[in-house]
């Protein structure tokens, strides 16, 4: 199996696994938090918290990568102040690319989320307010177990956009082998380089695999929080 791969194509397995991971591992409580205040709240902004929330959908990639270039890079004023408070650096690192997977599969993520929320009847909600109950027991007992099932879809659709990002990692971070390139960049590598293509092929079976072990394992997930439910 070693040998179905080169060094550098199960290094860029590894890192899309380690960004993919960790892009939706810290996007959820922020994906979670965005989706409930679409679906329960009425603010002022709400609409204007959509759009933001959806704009990665919409825009070029690239036009994303740019942008997290510019606040994000050494001299951005987010990422010098992430560099000078935590040493954290994003601009050609790999934290960049995980915070580029995360950007991108936000609004997935949110949308399961949301969908999900919008589909518990608020009046079991609204009963357990009337019993006494805390926003955040609600939130807690009811309402979090309820929406299990679009959590685990949002979580999936995060992890599987962050495997195969291309545009806004490859402005944002470059393509450095070992540091920035992903499965996703090293297949278009590989696509360039004469005698490359069986390589690229294994990728992206690879990619396929591992797409589809996750949406598997969700469903499988999703059945038994059902079943636990019903029981």
């Amino acid at each position: 199996m070693t040998d179905w791969l080169g060094p550098a194509e199960w290094t860029a397995l590894w890192l899309s696994l380690k960004v993919a991971f960790w892009a939706t591992l810290l996007s959820l409580p922020f994906g979670f938090a965005a989706a409930y205040a679409l679906a329960r709240g009425d603010f002022w902004g709400r609409q204007a918290l959509n759009i933001l929330v959806h704009l990665p959908l919409v825009m070029p990639p690239v036009v994303t990568g740019y942008l997290l270039l510019l606040g994000f890079g050494r001299t951005g004023p987010l990422g010098e102040a992430f560099e000078n408070l935590f040493g954290l650096i994003f601009a050609f690192r790999w934290t960049g690319a995980a915070l580029a997977a995360a950007i991108m599969g936000f609004p997935l993520m949110v949308r399961a989320m949301r969908l999900s929320l919008e589909a518990i009847d608020a009046g079991l909600e609204e009963a357990a307010s009337t019993l006494g109950a805390s926003r955040w027991r609600v939130l807690r007992t009811i309402t979090l177990p309820l929406a299990w099932p679009g959590i685990l879809a949002g979580a999936v659709l995060g992890f599987a956009k962050g495997m195969g990002e291309f545009g806004a990692t490859v402005t944002f971070v470059s393509n450095i082998p070992g540091q920035t390139q992903t499965l996703a960049l090293s297949i278009d590598t590989l696509l360039e380089i004469p005698g490359g293509e069986p390589l690229a092929l294994r990728l992206a079976l690879v990619s396929i695999v591992i797409a589809a072990g996750a949406l598997i394992l969700s469903e499988v997930l999703a059945q038994r929080v059902n079943k636990r439910r019903a029981a």
